[in-house]
C-alpha cells in the first residue's frame, strides 16, 4: 500500500478524554433496501493525536495508518474547522443525552 493512497476520512471529534487519542464520529447516509429510503448511520474511529490539537466538536481529517493500539488505526491529519465555545457545550449536552448520562448537580 502506497503512502499517498491511504484512506482519509472527515468527521467530528466526540471525545478527547484519553491521552493522545481522540474519538471521531463519521456520519453518512445509505439506501435502505427494505424501506427504500435514505437512512443515516454513524461510525466511531479512534485516532492518534500526538500534539493534542483537536478539541471537542472540531471537524477533523483522519488517515489510516499502522495499528497503534487495540483500537487505534488512524492518525490526525488536520483540524479543518474549529468548534465555537458555545457549540462545545451544545455538543457535550447532545452526547450526554444520546448516551443517557445524567450528571448530578449539587444544590448550592
Amino acid at each position: 500500500m502506497e503512502r499517498n493512497h491511504r484512506i482519509a476520512i472527515q468527521g467530528v471529534v466526540t471525545s478527547v478524554k484519553m491521552a493522545k487519542t481522540i474519538v471521531v464520529t463519521v456520519s453518512t447516509e445509505r439506501n435502505d433496501p427494505l424501506y427504500v429510503k435514505r437512512v443515516g448511520y454513524s461510525k466511531k474511529y479512534y485516532a492518534h493525536d500526538e500534539k493534542g490539537e483537536a478539541a471537542l466538536g472540531d471537524t477533523v481529517t483522519i488517515m489510516a495508518c499502522r495499528p497503534m493500539s487495540k483500537l487505534k488505526r488512524f492518525r490526525l491529519v488536520s483540524v479543518d474547522k474549529k468548534a465555537l465555545v458555545e457549540d462545545v457545550a451544545a455538543v457535550e449536552e447532545a452526547l450526554e443525552k444520546q448516551e443517557g448520562v445524567v450528571e448530578d448537580k449539587e444544590a448550592e
